[in-house]
């Protein structure tokens, strides 16, 4: 029932509206490659790629509602998947997933509340407490979110201002980590490559797929440095 209940989620997602074609194949190309690893059911890597897809407007609203859904259903991460529902409701709030989305945002936040409190029965002050705590975190959840909405209007203004053309974009956004996915602190000496040597049986040709789970689709490569915490898919 789950796993229908995203199937059902899943809509062709309209080009994305973007200050030049490169951007908007970009976000299109990242939606993608997101589908695929959702039907392979690895969940944390279609997190990153559908993420990277989002650009705050209301036709990236169905790809928040998918996100919520895969926080909830697969990932267990009731935080997150809050973030994603109140996401939809703001971007389509008379949209086709208006009410079920309302109804998830009730049944994490009940969720939530029942996990800090380790499911036994608590006092008012402390169930006072305890909402109050639930609030917090999401707003914290919505500040991050919104800084990464930040970051990608930047980089689409950019676009812009370089006359659309790629190669003049050379500033590099790293991604706030996702929870529960594999990360690899940065050493002095390593590249994307040694580190996809690591993780990925010597085979350093996969080094774009660290660099684009951190940096996004970007031309050439990204810097890193001694300390540098990477998600690996």
């Amino acid at each position: 029932m789950k796993t229908l209940r995203i199937a059902l989620a899943v809509c062709a997602v309209a080009a994305l509206p973007g200050c030049d074609q490169a951007f908007q194949n970009s976000a299109e190309r990242n939606y993608a490659q997101a589908e695929k690893k959702f039907d392979q059911q690895e969940y944390a890597q279609a997190v990153l790629l559908y993420e990277a897809s989002l650009d705050a407007t209301p036709k990236t609203a169905e790809v928040h509602y998918k996100l919520g859904l895969i926080y909830e259903d697969q990932i267990k991460e009731p935080v997150s998947a809050i973030h994603h529902f109140q996401r939809y409701l703001a971007l389509d709030p008379k949209g086709a997933h208006a009410k079920d989305a309302q109804k998830f945002l009730k049944e994490d936040i009940l969720k939530l509340s029942a996990t800090l409190g380790n499911g036994a029965t608590v006092s008012q002050e402390e169930a006072k407490r305890i909402k109050n705590t639930n609030l917090e975190l999401q707003k914290k959840i919505v500040q991050l979110k919104g800084e990464l909405e930040e970051a990608q209007k930047a980089r689409a203004a950019a676009f812009k201002a370089a006359g659309g053309k790629i190669g003049a974009l050379t500033q590099q956004t790293q991604k706030p980590l996702i929870p529960g996915v594999r990360t690899y602190t940065v050493e002095p000496g390593d590249t994307f490559a040694s580190i996809a040597r690591k993780f990925y049986k010597n085979n350093s040709a996969r080094w774009k797929t660290i660099q684009d789970a951190n940096f996004g689709a970007m031309e050439g490569t990204a810097k890193i440095k001694p300390g540098m915490v990477l998600m690996v898919p």
